[in-house]
């Protein structure tokens, strides 16, 4: 705790280095045996984007108030970055309810991105998830977005304002099926692990069957 700081330089002297830091703590690591392995801290952020399509194939919209690197806020998928100890599909969920008031189910991860120097030295990983709307209403979150819409997906896709990023993951949700959650037996419950498999390999209770039943012959 910030209380205690003043014995970090005593750390230091003694040989401790800095591992990472909270929001009441810092941690000091201290080798005992020259060469150990210390597990470094966390690499990565995570966040993930929705594809909320109708049935008549209306995509959702948001844009933000601010851009990015001086660049206007264009049109985008509504999302946004995970909270502690959540889940990909509960997060995406909570992101578009927040955003733009519609309610959504999520079905399956479609696509994800990897970036390498977005945050302090960290890497990103965007993953895009689809979503079935159970309503068309808007309610706009107005301290962040300053435009929210349903948009025919023909001229999302066709459109010279979209970037070409946007365009190719919602063009993977489109063609698709993606990965859906599923359970794994043995190896944790879905309170602390999720796993994303082929809809094919999963039995009707999201389980995935072990041993895995073997390809028919040819």
């Amino acid at each position: 705790p910030k209380a205690k700081s003043a014995l970090i330089p005593k750390a230091i002297d003694r040989g401790f280095d800095f591992h990472h830091t909270g929001d009441d703590y810092i941690l000091l690591t201290c080798r005992l045996v020259e060469g150990s392995h210390i597990p470094p801290f966390a690499t990565h952020y995570i966040g993930i984007g929705g594809v909320v399509l109708t049935p008549e194939k209306e995509l959702l919209l948001v844009r933000e108030k601010y851009g990015v690197a001086g660049r206007p806020p264009t049109l985008k998928l509504p999302g946004g970055a995970l909270q502690a100890g959540e889940h990909l599909g509960q997060a995406v969920e909570r992101e578009v309810l927040e955003e733009t008031g519609v309610k959504a189910v999520f079905e399956s991860i479609t696509c994800f991105r990897q970036w390498h120097g977005y945050r302090y030295g960290k890497s990103d990983i965007y993953f895009v998830g689809r979503l079935r709307p159970l309503s068309k209403e808007i309610t706009m979150q107005a301290d962040e977005i300053q435009e929210c819409l349903w948009m025919p997906v023909d001229e999302f896709i066709a459109s010279k304002d979209i970037a070409n990023f946007n365009k190719q993951i919602v063009r993977a949700a489109l063609e698709s099926d993606g990965v859906v959650q599923s359970f794994i037996e043995g190896f944790g419950g879905p309170e602390s692990r999720e796993y994303f498999m082929p809809k094919h390999l999963i039995d009707g209770s999201g389980v995935v069957p072990f041993p895995l039943d073997p390809p028919a012959a040819s």
